[in-house]
């Protein structure tokens, strides 16, 4: 089978085999081009929000809020909420609005330019004008719009690990081609990012991506088997969506990471290691050849990660509160349960067969996520389906947009089809 890694990078000072800037020099902006590396960058930058209405989005424009000098909101889309959508456009002063859903219902007060359907989250990336697009879309529903935030060679701060996880080389390839900064929003992959910095590509041994563990750590696989709806999305550290929520609990979410890494940092699967931390202080580890491990570590505060692919490669002060050990005490780390929470031992097998793979396993696990948010499949059923998809799916060559939602439909149609 064929494999997912693809050539995003050979060394942090070797720029052609990056889809970005090399890090470490004095206009790194990992692929940023010089309309934001530069001259742009003493202006106001023009960012456009997907999925403006849900956690990652409202998130984004309090970070906007607070650094107004420094950002302008020019667009905004989402998929359902036109209520809280019009509030955010009658605050930010946003020109172009794109409600993604084609059968809700515009508000009578809107202004500005509003436009519906799928495809209008694509138009609105082209007609916006902006400098960074901020994709905080949860799913496959994001992949278009990535698709052509890259082909317009505009930066892009990506939350939708969705759009890696399917078609990573595909996006990765057009960002390269186009000059477009690809950087993550995910704290994990932003904490790689910042720790990376401090070696070179070349002098990386592994990984380690944390987890909190869920709701649900250091239960047994028999006492998931009644969990409620309500039970699983009570996340006991950060606040989220429902998708996300239940991703966290099954660990399908640190699965995802474990795939978007390989992807972002052309790393192996037996070097990418997780552990779960319930603390959420300690984001990521990169491990260098020479025996040194630089950590990342934070407040779980979802604002700052934003910040950082928002102002990358600068830092700009938040009012936050200081980060104190002390005041923490202790970090604990443990080992995952593969037996309760297979999900990452199934994401290191997605990596090692590739091809159509990673498409298979995100389908089947959105599908049973959304099958169990409506109470028709018990929690643990979850992990068990995408296994079971795993299992039955035949891996193959992908080479473009329309393979990938091809076989993303196929799968989604197969397993609507067990119920």
């Amino acid at each position: 089978m064929g494999t997912l890694r693809t050539a995003l990078f050979s060394g942090f000072r070797r720029t052609s085999a990056l889809p970005f800037r090399p890090i470490g020099s004095a206009k790194a902006c990992v692929g940023a081009s010089e309309r934001t590396c530069g001259a742009r960058m003493s202006d106001r930058r023009r960012i456009a929000i997907l999925g403006s209405t849900g956690s990652i989005g409202t998130q984004t424009l309090e970070v906007i809020a607070e650094q107004t000098q420094r950002y302008e909101v020019v667009a905004l889309a989402a998929n359902n909420n036109a209520t809280l959508l019009a509030e955010q456009q009658q605050a930010t002063g946003a020109n172009h609005i794109c409600l993604a859903n084609p059968d809700a219902t515009l508000p009578a007060d809107r202004c500005g330019s509003w436009s519906q359907g799928p495809s209008a989250l694509t138009d609105l990336v082209a007609a916006s004008s902006c400098d960074l697009v901020v994709n905080a879309i949860t799913g496959a529903a994001g992949l278009a719009a990535n698709l052509r935030t890259a082909e317009l060679g505009i930066d892009l701060a990506l939350a939708n690990k969705e759009s890696l996880v399917m078609a990573g080389p595909l996006l990765l390839r057009a960002a390269r081609q186009n000059g477009s900064a690809v950087l993550p929003i995910d704290s994990e992959h932003s904490a790689i990012l910042q720790c990376l910095r401090s070696g070179e590509r070349s002098e990386v041994r592994s990984i380690t991506l944390t987890a909190s563990g869920g709701p649900f750590r250091g239960r047994r696989r028999e006492e998931l088997e009644s969990v409620t709806r309500e039970q699983a999305l009570a996340h006991p550290t950060w606040q989220m969506g429902p998708k996300i929520s239940i991703d966290s609990a099954t660990l399908m979410n640190k699965a995802l990471e474990v795939i978007e890494a390989h992807v972002l940092f052309d790393l192996p699967s037996d070097a990418i290691h997780v552990v779960v931390h319930p603390q959420s202080i300690v984001h990521s580890l990169v491990e260098f050849h020479d025996g040194s491990t630089v950590a990342h570590l934070g407040p779980p505060d979802m604002r700052v990660p934003i910040q950082y692919a928002l102002s990358h490669p600068r830092r700009w002060p938040r009012p936050d509160p200081k980060f104190s050990l002390s005041e923490i005490g202790q970090l604990t780390f443990e080992t995952v349960d593969d037996g309760t929470f297979p999900a990452v031992r199934l994401a290191r097998a997605v990596c090692d067969a590739g091809q159509s793979t990673p498409i298979a396993f995100n389908a089947a696990n959105e599908v049973a996520v959304d099958l169990f948010l409506k109470q028709q499949i018990p929690f643990t059923a979850i992990s068990d389906w995408v296994e079971k998809c795993l299992d039955q799916h035949d891996a193959t060559p992908v080479e473009n947009l329309d393979e990938i939602l091809a076989i993303d439909r196929q799968t989604r149609k197969t397993l609507y089809s067990w119920i």
